[in-house]
């Protein structure tokens, strides 16, 4: 097959080249986009991380597409019913992070509670004040995990091993690792509520486009925490600013925000050949204002960003399309 590897780093070629010399690979350190998508309209197979747009445009472009071996376990970035429709495999990479992204939590969480940022800031300055700097233990404190798979459990163990509670939403329950892990199972509105702490483990997409907006960061304690390491369209940006610029959170760990996309560069939007909404404006608007908030902490896409986590990712794609070649297609997306 022809294949496309995008949005590769240098090391990832030298583990690329284990596909010659039964395919042909091409190797390209940026994304695939809409406007570079029709020099590539001989590809078969094409491999991406979450950077490349993989809408019906672009992939209306690449006629002998067979498949789609994406380097993430997300995939809202796929149009998938456009697959389905034109016979286009997608596979993933369903666990190559769940304690990975599950520590990034707790570093966050971490940053935030001890004031690490700011007082790592102050001391290098020379100024070894501690006014300001108190923070808070996580012993005792209730953490809310909304999305209870793989990457939520993990982050529950980890959080019993601070002594935290936790509760849990998801929309399926499990009782067997509900009492092994210690953790109890409530509505999302309870959740909120009751919770000091809440983390996000949802995958993106129309279904959890927004979940948490106005209504439920008014449902949250006064003065909680938000962590949200899965998709920055899960939280409405908007709303979000609003509730850390009025005291109703005491603050924000993002690793992802709406808008990411965009603001690592910006000219895109001038470059755009369609017009950008109003919406999209605003969400990067709010994206920009949650950078500069001192209560909020935002680390750029990185939680599943480790040595092992990412030799994992590079393994299992490479496997995947090994597998698909040879007639037996596994991590199936349906």
């Amino acid at each position: 097959m022809k294949i496309a590897v995008f949005e590769v780093a240098d090391w990832e070629r030298r583990a690329c080249l284990r596909l010659q010399p039964h395919h042909t690979v091409e190797c390209l350190a940026g994304p695939l986009t809409e406007a570079s998508a029709g020099a590539y309209a001989d590809v078969e197979t094409i491999t991406t991380f979450i950077r490349s747009d993989l809408g019906a445009p672009v992939l209306r472009q690449l006629p002998k597409l067979r498949l789609i071996a994406t380097r993430s376990t997300g995939f809202d970035h796929i149009d998938l019913d456009y697959c389905r429709r034109s016979g286009v495999t997608v596979c993933n990479v369903p666990d190559y992070g769940d304690h990975t992204v599950a520590e990034h939590v707790f570093a966050l969480l971490l940053a935030l509670s001890r004031r690490v940022v700011e007082a790592a800031e102050r001391t290098r300055r020379g100024d070894f004040s501690e006014d300001g700097l108190r923070g808070f233990d996580l012993a005792g404190k209730t953490l809310g995990v909304v999305g209870a798979g793989r990457i939520g459990r993990r982050a529950i163990a980890i959080a019993k091993g601070f002594g935290m509670k936790v509760v849990a939403f998801d929309i399926r329950s499990d009782p067997t690792a509900a009492e092994t892990l210690g953790f109890r199972y409530a509505g999302l509105d309870e959740l909120l509520a009751s919770a000091d702490v809440v983390t996000l483990h949802l995958p993106g997409g129309a279904e959890t486009r927004h979940l948490i907006g106005d209504a439920q960061l008014a449902r949250m304690k006064p003065g909680a925490v938000l962590i949200n390491t899965s998709r920055g369209g899960v939280v409405d940006g908007e709303a979000l600013v609003r509730a850390l610029t009025t005291g109703r959170l005491a603050g924000a760990g993002l690793d992802v925000v709406a808008e990411e996309g965009v603001l690592r560069e910006e000219a895109e939007i001038f470059r755009s050949q369609t017009m950008v909404s109003t919406e999209r404006l605003r969400a990067l608007v709010a994206d920009h204002a949650l950078l500069s908030l001192p209560n909020v902490i935002v680390t750029p896409h990185i939680a599943y960003d480790t040595h092992e986590a990412v030799a994992r990712i590079v393994e299992t794609t490479l496997n995947n399309i090994e597998a698909f070649t040879a007639g037996a297609p596994r991590n199936l997306v349906a």
